[in-house]
């Protein structure tokens, strides 16, 4: 089930994901032709289901972020890199997050690369939440 809310300040997006009942809490703004997000994860969560049909079923867009609290790993074809509270990152295209509990990121992604990827996001998510 995925909810979306608006405010004043942007599109606030509430998902639960699957038996895992992944939840996360997410804000984005668009400055400049990026998108900013603001996410914050209550549940470990790996998005490994959710890039399904795209290329190398790994994340298209690049990511440039900030890890406020928690850990994010980051699993490419051939190494991981995992980045904890404190650290500020850049993920290229063909990546796939994995986070824990108590996550929360502040990432900036450009808007085109990042809707494209999301487009597909939000199918894989229909199903999951479908099933």
């Amino acid at each position: 089930m995925a909810e979306l809310r608006g405010t004043t300040k942007g599109p606030v997006l509430t998902r639960w994901f699957g038996s895992e009942n992944l939840h996360t809490l997410e804000v984005y703004e668009e400055l400049g032709g990026y998108t900013v997000g603001f996410e914050s994860f209550r549940e470990d969560a790996d998005a490994t289901p959710l890039f399904k049909g795209l290329p190398d079923d790994r994340c298209q867009s690049p990511h440039w972020g900030y890890v406020v609290s928690g850990s994010v790993v980051f699993r490419y074809s051939d190494r991981e890199e995992t980045y904890e509270g404190g650290d500020a990152y850049y993920a290229p295209p063909g990546h796939i997050p994995v986070v824990t509990a108590g996550t929360e990121v502040i990432e900036f992604s450009p808007t085109e690369e990042y809707g494209r990827t999301m487009e597909v996001l939000a199918k894989n998510l229909a199903a999951v939440a479908a099933n």
